[in-house]
C-alpha cells in the first residue's frame, strides 16, 4: 500500500464488477426464458409447497456447499483468501482482489449472495426437467438430514462421554 491509500473496506465497492454480475444472472435467466419459449416449454401453473420446501432446502444445502466447503474452496480460490477454518468442515474465505475479481469473490464466498444463483439454477432446472429437478433437491436435502443426524449423533456422543 502506497502513502495516502486507503484500505479496500474504505473504498468504494466494486459497481462495475457488480453490474457485470448482475448483467450476467439476467442474460442467464433470460436464456432460460428465451430457450423454454423456444421448446414450447409451458410453467407450471403452480408449485406444491413440497417442492418449494425442496427448492429452499436444496438452494440452502447447494450454497454452503459452494461458499463453505473445504473441497469447493479451488472454485473461490482465484477470488477469495482462506481467513480461517471452522468445525463441520467449513471455512470463512474472505473476498480478495479489486474490481470483478473482488465482485466475485464477494458472491462466491457469501452463502447469502450464491443463494439467488443456485436458486435460479434450481427453479431453472425444474421449470425445465421437473424429475430431474426434483431428484436433484431430493438429493441436496438428503445431505441437509445427513449433516443434522451428523450433529446430534455428535451431541450424543459429547453427552454420553461426559
Amino acid at each position: 500500500m502506497t502513502d495516502g491509500e486507503q484500505p479496500y473496506d474504505a473504498q468504494d465497492a466494486p459497481l462495475a464488477g457488480y453490474a457485470a454480475l448482475a448483467t450476467t444472472f439476467a442474460a442467464g435467466v433470460g436464456a432460460l426464458a428465451v430457450t423454454a419459449r423456444r421448446r414450447g416449454l409451458r410453467l407450471p401453473d403452480t408449485v406444491p409447497a413440497w417442492d418449494v420446501a425442496l427448492l429452499g432446502t436444496a438452494t440452502f444445502k447447494a450454497s454452503r456447499l459452494l461458499t463453505k466447503d473445504k473441497v469447493t474452496s479451488f472454485v473461490r480460490a482465484p477470488f477469495t483468501r482462506r481467513e480461517r477454518g471452522s468445525n463441520a468442515n467449513e471455512v470463512m474465505d474472505a473476498p480478495r482482489g479489486t474490481g470483478l475479481r473482488r465482485a466475485v469473490g464477494e458472491l462466491v464466498s457469501c452463502p447469502f449472495c450464491v443463494s439467488a444463483w443456485v436458486a435460479g439454477g434450481l427453479v431453472g432446472t425444474y421449470a425445465v426437467a421437473p424429475r430431474a429437478g426434483r431428484l436433484l433437491c431430493a438429493g441436496l436435502t438428503a445431505v441437509v438430514v445427513s449433516d443434522w443426524l451428523q450433529y446430534a449423533w455428535s451431541l450424543t456422543e459429547q453427552k454420553a462421554e461426559g
